[in-house]
């Protein structure tokens, strides 16, 4: 995992995914355990981030994982 986390698109695309999808989740999290006023909130905004920032950071993160992998294999044979 610590080489993983020395790869810049695997770092950027897992920042990305936490900033992109976190707050949502954490919105349903806080709604679900009845700790906000409306049992079912409708966060667009947060929706729409998430949307937009996901694909994107898994894709770097399987190319971040595919640059680590490959660089392995090549200083391996």
């Amino acid at each position: 995992m610590n080489s993983y986390l020395r790869s810049r698109f695997f770092v950027v695309g897992l920042i990305t995914l936490i900033l992109g999808s976190g707050p949502l989740l954490i919105v349903i999290l806080i709604a679900t355990l009845g700790l906000y006023h409306d049992p079912n909130p409708n966060p667009v905004f947060l929706g729409i981030l998430a949307g937009l920032t996901f694909w994107p950071s898994l894709l770097l993160i399987a190319v971040g994982v595919w640059r680590v992998r490959r660089s392995r294999e090549r200083g391996l044979g």
